[in-house]
Order: C-alpha cells, then structure tokens, then sequence
C-alpha cells in the first residue's frame, strides 16, 4: 500500500514540477512525509518506467507516458514523428538521430513497439542505437519505424 501511494505521489510531483534527479525526487518526497532513500527511489522510477525529457527550466526532467507505457498510443506516435531526425544503418545496427534531449524519448517508444526483431536498445541525448538480431531483419525493422513517421 505504502509503495502504491508513494508512487502515486511520484507521479503527481513530475507532473507539476521539474525534478531532474533521483536524489531531488527523493527531496520532494521527504517534504510530503515520504521517508525515502534513493535505492527506493530508484526502483520506483524503473518499475514506473519514467524517462527523461528536455526540460524548459532544466536541462532534464522526468516524464511519465500516464498509464500506458507498455502500449503504442497516439501521444507517443506523435512524440516519435516530433522527435526523429533521420534513421540509417549500418549492417544488423540502427542509429536513430533524434532533436537534442529526445533520444530516451525515442527509446521508450521504440522498446513499447516490442518488435521481436530487435534485441536492445541504447539511448543518448540526440540519438538512439537500436540492434536487431540479424542484418536481413534490418531493413524490416527501419520499415516498421518509417510507419510510425507517416
């Protein structure tokens, strides 16, 4: 019950301000009698699957995709075509180059799509490195993406 509320509350608190670390989201969380260390914060923000975003204030914040980070929804198809600069490969390797701050974006949309072909994936500021199991399933998975650019 306790981590459930926590959680809640973790939600509520990236909605309304911009909280770049887990050591400041802890802060917050202390404020609102929340006694939390970092370890649970940092199990919190994996099992809610949070990522960061540019900020307007700073230069990440953590972002939430409300309740339905496991599935494709229009917000994130939108966020995935505002996003993506270009996409080119390299044998069984993706790059996706993405505008600055956008490449964990990118990423959660990207492993959301779970397409089986793909066996991980990385994400940095700008870009997004996708590797697929096998280089003639390259060109489907560019394929499946270019879909979701319209």
């Amino acid at each position: 019950m306790q981590r459930t509320l926590r959680q809640q509350k973790i939600l509520e608190i990236i909605a309304s301000k911009e909280i770049d670390t887990q050591e400041e989201l802890c802060e917050e969380l202390n404020k609102v009698n929340f006694n939390v260390t970092q370890a649970t914060i940092s199990r919190d923000v994996k099992e809610l699957k949070l990522y960061k975003v540019a900020g307007a204030k700073k230069k990440y914040k953590y972002a939430s995709l409300d309740k339905y980070v496991d599935n494709v929804t229009d917000r994130m198809t939108s966020l995935f075509k505002s996003c993506v600069l270009s996409i080119n490969s390299a044998n069984n390797l993706i790059i996706v180059k993405t505008m600055r701050g956008n490449g964990a974006t990118v990423g959660v949309f990207v492993d959301s799509l779970q397409i089986n072909e793909i066996i991980g994936t990385v994400s940095g500021d700008d870009t997004l490195l996708i590797v697929v199991d096998t280089t003639e399933h390259t060109t489907k998975v560019i394929e499946i993406l270019g879909e979701y650019l319209g």
